[in-house]
């Protein structure tokens, strides 16, 4: 599914007044259990309200009522909680709805802003449905499940490496009240080699704080096994899936997997733009009246993309100073530039080559994989 859909009909209906009574917007408040719609028309005002379980049926229910109220052409807004709200929206796009993902925040800056006060679904759900016609570009939802494989097992190497790191600190602590000359790096303790001789120094003690750290460094040994499966799974369906992303330098396969997963569908896009904007590598303007003109760095965005475009920077930064953009950014910090502002314009040039990258990747997908069967094909399960 294409960026704009939704956000083309929305304009075209506003801009005909004849059609704009036609107009429906449905705005959902998104629960575990349940579900809160309401309904309403191009002016904002309220049309219906309806509470669904979070079922297919409660969906199929929800479907029966929007066309009641809004016929065939319907735009969804959805509060973009992917947990909460992933079924609702298969489901809908299986029936071919439009259906566009509302933030948080903007859906709470709404609600502050109406004159009804207080907190509940049905005032949730009307600023969803409200925020949908004040802003004409929201992403529209769109399910890739090959981006979605790659998330879930990036999401679970990241899960696996952060028990490791915790496991290995209450271990640390407990060496250090058996032994301090045996204590390891921190660091350290990732590879098996490391292991092995902190195993050996371990067996050697005795009492309940060596039996802990024992068997801390158990968990560490099998967590980083699992550790080590999951890179080579991940990184065996980059190499299928993006293996042109691996071509930027600095992009290894984790971070080629983390930028796919968390774009989640490159095609729902508008452009390159519209990209590096939801990966928080856009500047703002910061300036009023005969101020000089100034942009100044956004803090919001998807992170996991920002994090991942910063690791790229300054790897070629630090390692490779003959690519195009290391040598755009040394000419930026020769024209005045301070290292953080020239390495947003560095991450904004690398936002536009990991984009179209992946627009190349997405669209050979579609060419060369079995619809139903691509992400078997990717991830070889």
């Amino acid at each position: 599914m294409h960026w704009g859909p939704a956000a083309a009909l929305m304009r075209c209906r506003l801009a005909d007044r004849e059609n704009e009574a036609l107009m429906v917007v449905i705005g959902v408040d998104t629960h575990k259990a349940t579900h809160t719609l309401v309904g309403v028309d191009a002016g904002g005002r309220k049309l219906s309200e309806l509470s669904i379980q979070a079922a297919t049926a409660g969906h199929l229910k929800a479907l029966d009522w929007a066309r009641r109220i809004g016929g065939h052409d319907v735009v969804w807004g959805i509060e973009d909680c992917r947990n909460l709200s992933w079924r609702l929206e298969r489901d809908l796009l299986d029936s071919g709805q439009q259906v566009v993902r509302v933030p948080p925040h903007l859906m709470a800056r709404v609600r502050s802003s109406g004159r009804a006060r207080g907190k509940s679904d049905p005032i949730d759900a009307l600023a969803v449905a409200r925020a949908v016609l004040r802003e004409p570009d929201l992403p529209v939802a769109c399910h890739d499940e090959i981006s979605r494989q790659f998330k879930l097992l990036v999401d679970r190497r990241d899960d696996l490496v952060a028990h490791r790191t915790a496991v290995t600190n209450r271990l640390l602590w407990r060496v250090h009240e058996l032994d301090p000359s045996h204590a390891p790096p921190p660091a350290s303790l990732s590879n098996f080699k490391n292991q092995e001789a902190l195993g050996s120094c371990l067996i050697t003690q005795v009492g309940l704080v060596a039996e802990l750290a024992r068997d801390e460094l158990g968990d560490i040994t099998a967590v980083t096994k699992d550790i080590k499966t999951l890179d080579a799974r991940i990184g065996a369906a980059v190499r299928v899936a993006a293996p042109s992303l691996l071509g930027i330098y600095g992009c290894g396969e984790l971070t080629a997997a983390k930028l796919i997963g968390e774009t989640a569908g490159v095609s729902r896009f508008r452009n390159e733009a519209a990209f590096a904007r939801h990966a928080g590598v856009t500047p703002i303007p910061h300036w009023s009246g005969t101020n000089p003109v100034r942009l100044r760095a956004v803090k919001v965005g998807n992170r996991q993309l920002n994090n991942a475009l910063y690791r790229i920077a300054i790897t070629q930064i630090r390692f490779n100073s003959g690519e195009p953009d290391a040598t755009y950014y040394r000419k930026r910090r020769e024209f005045g530039d301070t290292h953080a502002q020239a390495l947003r314009r560095m991450e904004r040039r690398i936002a536009r080559i990991v984009f179209g990258h992946m627009r190349t990747a997405q669209a050979n997908w579609a060419k060369q994989l079995p619809k139903e069967h691509n992400h078997v094909e990717v991830f070889g399960a």
